[in-house]
């Protein structure tokens, strides 16, 4: 899988994704998920990195973030999930791996293709059929994108409403109770693989401007995964084998 270190981008949205090591519940508990968003917040503070939307499961992270300087996006991240590590294990008196890697990192284009990562991140826990709706589920931005959630919030609103085009929070919030709603009744939960797997995500001239600045020791390939939706990514590699030689050098 293509990690975050691939990606030089600036100034992109970028969708994060973070797993525990061997995929195990390490944040099964409530006090875990509620300690990794302190952490987050408190993080937020001291990075510039603008956070439009978040989702805590059991086993993973989910984070659209946005910044200028990519490293500050690195220096979030491990900031963060160093953290989380050393207090569970301390309080677990443990020492084994607490993430399973590094973080994944997709960039997303702005707009309908932002919308539609947006979506897949608020139905997370809903598709796993923890929950019926993501009004139900504590630890996703659901109830601060749509105003039940006022203190220790963490999401950058304004920027959100700006990177999707929205003309107001107003309509973003209108958007997304109707597209949740309607999602959730028709059953249209299935998992997207390319909002998680793939270097980037959007429409093929996007996806054009920014393979050049994406390096990667693998062969890279475009792929329409769904109508007028567009993934870079990269190809797998074959059993036995190494890495192909080939390197797509960033401009």
């Amino acid at each position: 899988m293509p990690r975050a270190h691939n990606l030089e981008i600036q100034g992109e949205v970028l969708h994060l994704t973070h797993r525990c090591h061997n995929r195990k519940r390490l944040l099964k508990f409530a006090r875990d998920r509620d300690a990794y968003r302190s952490r987050l917040r408190e993080a937020l503070g001291q990075y510039a990195v603008g956070l439009l939307d978040y989702c805590l499961t059991c086993n993973h992270i989910h984070l659209l973030v946005e910044a200028e300087e990519r490293r500050e996006i690195s220096g979030l991240m491990q900031k963060v999930a160093g953290e989380t590590a050393r207090a569970y294990n301390r309080r677990k008196a443990r020492q084994n791996a607490f993430w399973g890697d590094n973080y994944h990192a997709t960039v997303v284009e702005g707009g309908g293709y932002l919308w539609r990562c947006l979506v897949y991140i608020e139905l997370n826990m809903v598709r796993c059929g923890v929950v019926g709706h993501p009004r139900d589920w504590e630890w996703v931005g659901y109830r601060e994108i749509i105003g039940e959630r006022q203190r220790y919030r963490l999401l950058d609103l304004e920027r959100l409403v700006r990177r999707l085009g929205a003309a107001s929070l107003e309509e973003v919030r209108r958007n997304l109770e109707t597209t949740l709603s309607q999602r959730i009744a028709e059953g249209l939960l299935a998992r997207e693989g390319c909002w998680t797997e793939s270097l980037a995500v959007g429409s093929r001239a996007f996806l054009s401007a920014v393979e050049p600045q994406i390096q990667s020791r693998r062969e890279i390939r475009v792929e329409e995964v769904a109508s007028e939706l567009w993934a870079l990514r990269e190809s797998p590699i074959p059993y036995g084998l190494e890495c192909p030689l080939k390197i797509v050098a960033k401009a």
